[in-house]
């Protein structure tokens, strides 16, 4: 099960969140939490510090880059010492790590020796982003090789979570992730399937209730019909869960961008926690 958390930091509403979502499930699982702050190498040698540094009348070899990035060490270090203490007051087992490079890169590089990855649905330059979720969080979520569990800007214990299922194979490893979870944090489970035939979704859910007999969990299953991305995003809202199991991106990435993803609608629509296992 879950025994290494691996939760990206770097001072954000959203961050601060999944700090409190790794933590929270690291108590409970008796697992060991790593923060991990990644100093962006685009905030010091990318285009916007040149086009910053032309602006205000000196070239960008003039020192600045070595001062740049001795801030944003200490900032880092500041942003790990708060992880630690936390940590320490939830009386869960923590790690910290300070690495720099491309955001996306270092987290998905990290993870390899991590259970899970918590993020936050957006970073600190929310700001100045143009769509629902970040783009390091998305860029994340596509090349993560272990599950990762997008976080919101609250946190909310988890009481009730949902599984989106549709019987394929990455939602087969879903069900998989959620039954261990459940049964590890004794939580009833709660199965959608949203199916073009109520039929088809009667056959779908009949698979699901046979895997999860062993578990001996509290269950739930649910057929709709409708257009799955927005029922599930819709249902979620009206029924109030606090976490959401879905399976990874299902086609290559020209593909949905022709035809669009469940995954990332849900992604950019949930309103709670988002667990993607791939």
């Amino acid at each position: 099960m879950i025994k290494t958390i691996l939760v990206g930091l770097d001072g954000s509403e959203h961050a601060r969140a999944a700090m409190r979502y790794a933590l929270w499930l690291g108590e409970r699982l008796g697992a060991t939490v790593v923060g991990l702050h990644v100093v962006d190498i685009v905030s010091i040698e990318g285009s916007f510090f040149h086009d910053v540094s032309g602006s205000l009348g000196f070239e960008p070899y003039f020192d600045f880059s070595s001062k740049m990035r001795e801030v944003l060490h200490e900032r880092g270090k500041g942003l790990l010492q708060e992880f630690s203490g936390q940590a320490t007051k939830s009386s869960v087992r923590s790690d910290t790590l300070l690495v720099m490079g491309v955001v996306a890169n270092e987290i998905a590089e990290q993870a390899r020796t991590a259970d899970l990855v918590v993020i936050g649905h957006r970073g600190v330059n929310e700001k100045f982003s143009t769509g629902l979720l970040g783009s390091t969080t998305e860029s994340v979520t596509r090349k993560c090789p272990r599950p990762v569990l997008v976080s919101p800007a609250e946190f909310r214990p988890i009481s009730r979570p949902v599984l989106a299922y549709d019987g394929s194979q990455r939602a087969a490893a879903a069900m998989h992730a959620a039954a261990e979870f459940c049964a590890s944090l004794s939580l009833p489970l709660t199965v959608l399937t949203v199916a073009k035939d109520p039929d088809g979704g009667e056959r779908i859910i009949s698979d699901v209730r046979k895997y999860l007999a062993p578990y001996n969990l509290e269950s739930n299953c649910v057929v709709q019909a409708g257009n799955a991305p927005e029922q599930i995003v819709a249902y979620l809202k009206q029924k109030g869960f606090d976490l959401l199991f879905i399976g990874a991106y299902g086609h290559s990435r020209i593909i949905e961008m022709v035809l669009g993803s469940t995954t990332e609608y849900v992604l950019r629509n949930s309103s709670c926690p988002v667990f993607l296992n791939r």
